[in-house]
């Protein structure tokens, strides 16, 4: 491969590669209206991507104003209820691939390159879901397997680097630490919000792509920076095809 070649894509995970029916803003909303966090369906989609934890924090300071003493105890318990919430649906519920997604995933293994999953979950709700779905299963302690022939390569979570969620670029440096990759122009990312083009932005990675058949739709994504915006995964082939066979 040359060393401008496309060796790692990274894809958030619900709205990108799992199919969301905007189940995860319904399993928010229930843990915010049982806590008596004011939130609009809105609000909540605008911050889509992000770590969970942060999202309520951030809308109970927006309720009860910044300085509010309550608000770290009051998004915790927030974030508790929404965390059962939130397993107890992906454990019930069937969990899905999005339209193009495993098309993507049988080409970038058919050319060598490497599939990490990045997400706002924690850790558990990752597990439940890479494991409903079958892309979990032959992962080592460190949520990855370098040979993998089906599936992802690798799975990060904030968990992983210390609670760093979007848009920070943490996530996908770790990503691009464990398969020894330093050129960032080597790398994609593409998620399906806001903050998952910002995640890319801040990383400096060759393309920061959004996806338009997830939580947002074109209109909502194309007012961020960005470096394109796909239909659905399978638009990513011939981009990759030409920087890495047209040698662009």
């Amino acid at each position: 491969m040359s060393a401008k070649n496309i060796q790692l894509v990274v894809l958030d995970m619900a709205g990108t590669t799992i199919l969301d029916e905007h189940e995860v803003e319904k399993c928010f909303k229930l843990a915010a209206q049982k806590n008596g966090l004011n939130s609009n369906d809105d609000r909540i989609l605008a911050l889509q991507g992000y770590a969970k934890l942060h999202v309520f924090k951030t809308l109970w300071a927006e309720q009860l104003g910044e300085k509010d003493p309550s608000i770290s105890q009051r998004a915790n318990a927030s974030y508790q209820d929404f965390t059962e919430i939130l397993e107890n649906h992906y454990l019930n519920h069937e969990i899905k691939p999005t339209e193009g997604c495993l098309e993507l995933f049988h080409y970038l293994h058919q050319e060598g390159i490497y599939i990490a999953l990045t997400t706002g979950f924690y850790r558990k709700v990752a597990n439940i879901i890479l494991d409903k779905i079958g892309w979990g299963k032959s992962l080592n302690q460190n949520f990855m397997n370098i040979h993998n022939k089906r599936g992802i390569h690798l799975s990060v979570c904030p968990d992983e680097v210390n609670g760093e969620g979007r848009p920070s670029p943490r996530m996908i440096e770790l990503a691009m630490s464990r398969f020894g990759i330093s050129n960032k122009s080597q790398v994609i990312n593409v998620g399906d919000t806001p903050v998952d083009l910002a995640f890319g932005k801040n990383a400096g990675v060759r393309l920061a792509l959004g996806v338009c058949n997830g939580t947002h739709t074109r209109n909502q994504l194309e007012v961020y920076p960005h470096d394109g915006l796909l239909n659905n995964l399978t638009e990513l082939i011939p981009i990759i095809e030409k920087i890495n066979h047209e040698k662009i």
